[in-house]
This record gives C-alpha cells, structure tokens and sequence, in this order.
C-alpha cells in the first residue's frame, strides 16, 4: 500500500486532536477531544499528562477509523505540543508522579523574583535566549523535585524522566524505548544554550536540575523512533517533533529571515523567522530555536525572535464560563460586532500576568471604563480588542528588534476565523493581515517536517506552493485614530501592573 497520508498529533493547552493530511498539504480527516483544566489555587494550573496521553491516543486512532485508513497508509507521524508545560514520570512504571505544570502556572514567580535579584536575569537571557518567568519550564521542575516526596532522590537515582509534553508522547508511543525533545521545545526550558544547542550544566546547577531526568535532543525533522506495534496495530516511524509555535511558523511556510507570523490560540504568539544566528532582544522579546534539521541541510538550525500574549482564546474561554456572557466561544463575533465600539471600555486580560513586552507576573485581569451604560456586548467587543492590542504591542517590539519593517502579517489558529477579530488586528496593526486557507498550521507544520524527513515531500519549494490566501484584512483605521487608542490601551495596561504584588504586600 501506498503511504498516501501524514498524521499529525496537535497536543494543545485545552484539547488533544489528530489531523491526517494528504500530499497537497490538506486536512482529509480531523478528531479533537478536551480535557480536564485543574486551578488548585490562584495562580496555579495543572493538567493530568495520563488524561493527555490517553485523549491523544484516542484522537489518533479515531481518526483514523473515521477516514478508513490503518496505519500502514501513514508515512509518518509529526507531534506538536503545547510548550513549557512540565511532566515529570517515573521510568519503570511510565506514570506521571505528579499533576503537570502548565504553561499558564504562575507558583514559581517568586523564585523567579528571588534569582533576579541575585542578578541573575544577563546571565540566563544570555544563554537561553528567553525572559527569567515562571512561565519556562525550569522552575517547575524545580518545584517538583523539591515538594513531591522522595522526588529528588529518585531522580538523582535516575529513577525519573522529565520531559515537556513532546516528550512525554514520544515515551508513551514508543513503550518508553525514545525519551527525546527536540532542540525548539528544550530552548523553552532555561536549561538549554540556544549557541552550544546543548544543555547548560551551569543553568542546571543553578535550577538544581540533575542531568539524568533530562530527554535527548534530535533534529524537529528527522526519524526518531517507532510507534510501538500494539497502539495502532504495526509501527509508524515518528519523523518531527515541534513545540506548537514554532511548528504553526514552519506550516506558514515562514522560511526565509523576516517573515512571521501570529498564531490566535489559547494564548496568542508571534514568531519571525530571524535566519541561522539568534538575535538578542531589545524590547523583551524571546529568542528562541525555531526548527533544527529541515530539508535545506541536516541539521540546520533556524531561529526566531518570539512575542508571547498569555490570554488570547482564553479571554473568549472566560468570557464564557467565569461570567456566562456567551453560550459557545463562537457566539462573541455576533456579540461584539452589535455594538460599534467598546464605549472607552477596556479589558486587559492579565489573568495569569502579562507576557511581552510587559513580562509582569504580578499584573492582574483589569476592566476599566464601565459605566451605567455598559453592556455585556461592549465587554465582549473589549475582550476582542484586547486580543489584538497586545498582538500590536509585540508586532512594536518586533518591528524595534529586527529593525525590519513587516509589511503583512500571517494569522492561523482557531479565532483567526473571526472576521472581527482579524479586521481590528490589520487597524491596530497598520498592515495586512493574512489568513490562509489551511489555518491548522500548528498540524500541518509537523506534518511538512515529517514529509520531509520521509521524502512525502520534495523540499521546502513544495510546501511554499502549497500556502494559499484565503482572505486578506486591509487596515482602515486612520494612523492618527491607531495613535490614539493604542495610547488609552497602554494607560489600562498600567493600571493592570503589579495587582498581585500589592495585594501580597
């Protein structure tokens, strides 16, 4: 049988899917299941990696018994994942020994704050390339060693794994034989040298991290084990491995230095390609691996000046569980566009603190200007307007960085589709917004790294044809009116600063 299919394993914040595509790069067949989000205290987030595991096996084999397809069909699978999120498993048994640490938790800012004040922040931006936050995965893991019992000395025994959710599904796929990342996901961690492309014993020692528990970094596209047999009934070669922004930047088919592009997720995240030479940011953006090994050379490394914005989706999400505005995330389009502004209404969504340009882990969500007046559909307006104002404060710093003017923006990801959204991000922006046809980039760009490394596709000329515009968003707000709101936007931002802090005091 011919191998006429890429699978794509896409393990996001909130949902764990699967996506077969075909050799012109389109989705054939989607399955997605949620899963359980845990808040045990203000602050902290946690998922079960178990319920992660089994929900991404069940995906994949829904998929494929959907589309008739058995696992002989496949030429490969690619594996994208939510990043920095932290697992830690013992090796016998393959069972997590602790809730994971999700990207959002917010419990190690105070050791965060402890090893600035050592001074510590040149020396791990230096070599990391990324912000000293609670937001990477070494203080959590530090966490977990110190207050899971025996947990410490299990690891220093080599008794335990450690590894972000890429990992974690390759150990469960493989039976335990492949405990890898690839060099993308392990720049997110603060143990990783983004110049030597190797673990960092110095940052290791500062995290009290022991080596042992720490995977084997390969190539994002590249063969790097198999499936074992009983999962899906014989073995598929796993040939990509991507943290989920850096794959959505592959999938835009971003290849050349200066191209970015912004991904509407549960948080929203804007990478541009910046060649094979980390740049170090002025304007507290991270710099981070983008890909190691595509189809121009083995072993290339690529890298990527990044934004992070920490609500995106998930600001939809609140608007509809924590206040019940909404019925269905779907339903905040409609809303917000049946009222033609916010009425000076501002949301600054700092549920979790504030990621770029602000990195304020003590920033607090904040609604200002509400009136008698004030509507449900003029907070949802506002919570749409807040996505892309942040988005516009990092495209800023990006513009200041590269010291590249971008003249468009490419957009994927789930809220990409709401036409209202996009429109106020090409106004706040002052450029063209781009949404391509296929918006699972995310999917598709660990697809195109497996092709290549299985020869499903040719090079990286291939996957260029295949982008294609669905719509652009051409800006028609006037410079002086951007002017304007982006500074009433940046004065909300300041009242949002250092709430928890405050409060702590």
């Amino acid at each position: 049988m011919l191998m006429d299919y890429m699978l794509s394993i896409d393990q996001g914040t909130t949902s764990s899917r699967a996506m077969l595509f075909d050799r012109t790069g389109q989705i054939v067949a989607v399955a997605q299941r949620e899963f359980g989000q845990c808040f045990p205290q203000p602050g902290w987030v946690e998922h079960d990696a178990g319920e992660i595991w089994q929900s991404q096996l069940g995906v994949v084999r829904e998929v494929l018994a959907r589309h008739g397809v058995s696992a002989r069909a496949l030429a490969a699978i690619g594996i994208s994942n939510q990043r920095e999120t932290t697992v830690l498993w013992d090796r016998v048994t393959g069972e997590p020994v602790a809730p994971a640490i999700v990207w959002q938790d917010r419990r190690t800012a105070q050791r965060c704050a402890q090893l600035r004040a050592r001074g510590l922040v040149g020396l791990i931006q230096r070599k990391t390339g990324l912000m000293l936050d609670a937001y990477f995965s070494a203080t959590k893991l530090e966490w977990l060693l110190a207050h899971v019992p025996g947990a410490r000395q299990r690891a220093e025994r080599g008794e335990l794994a450690f590894g972000t959710v890429d990992s974690w599904l390759v150990w469960k796929l493989t039976g335990g034989r492949v405990h890898a990342t690839d060099a993308g996901n392990a720049s997110r961690t603060l143990l990783f040298n983004i110049h030597t492309l190797r673990w960092d014993a110095e940052l290791l020692r500062l995290f009290n991290i022991p080596a042992s528990v720490l995977p084997q970094v390969v190539p994002s596209s590249g063969v790097l084990g198999e499936t074992d047999a009983a999962l899906l009934g014989e073995p598929v070669r796993i040939a990509a491995l991507a943290g989920d922004q850096q794959a959505a930047l592959f999938g835009q088919a971003c290849f050349a230095p200066g191209m970015a592009k912004n991904t509407y997720g549960t948080g929203c995240f804007m990478l541009m390609n910046t060649g094979t030479a980390p740049v170090t940011s002025r304007n507290q953006l991270l710099s981070t691996v983008a890909w190691q090994g595509p189809a121009e050379a083995p072993r290339r490394t690529a890298y990527a000046l990044e934004g992070s914005v920490f609500m995106a989706g998930a600001t939809v999400q609140w608007l509809r569980d924590g206040l019940g505005v909404i019925r269905s995330a779907a339903d905040v389009e409609a809303l917000a566009a049946s009222v033609p502004d916010t009425g000076d209404v501002y949301l600054v969504p700092a549920f979790t603190g504030l990621g770029t340009p602000d990195w304020d882990g003590h920033a607090r969500g904040t609604l200002l200007g509400m009136t008698r007046g004030t509507t449900r559909a003029h907070i949802a307006r506002a919570a749409l307007e807040a996505i892309a104002w942040q988005v516009a404060d990092v495209f800023g710093a990006m513009a200041a960085d590269s010291g590249i003017a971008l003249k468009e923006l490419r957009v994927d990801g789930g809220a990409s589709r709401n036409d209202l959204l996009m429109q106020m991000q090409a106004d706040f922006l002052g450029v063209p917004v781009v949404r391509p046809r296929v918006t699972e980039t995310s999917a598709l760009g660990v697809a195109y790294m497996g092709g290549l490394a299985t020869g499903f596709w040719s090079g990286a000329d291939e996957l260029s044809a295949h982008w294609a515009v669905d719509r652009r968003f051409e800006p028609i707000l006037s410079p002086h009116a951007r002017t304007q709101r982006l500074a009433r936007w940046r004065q909300a931002v300041e009242r949002a600063k250092g709430w928890a802090m405050a409060h702590a005091g």
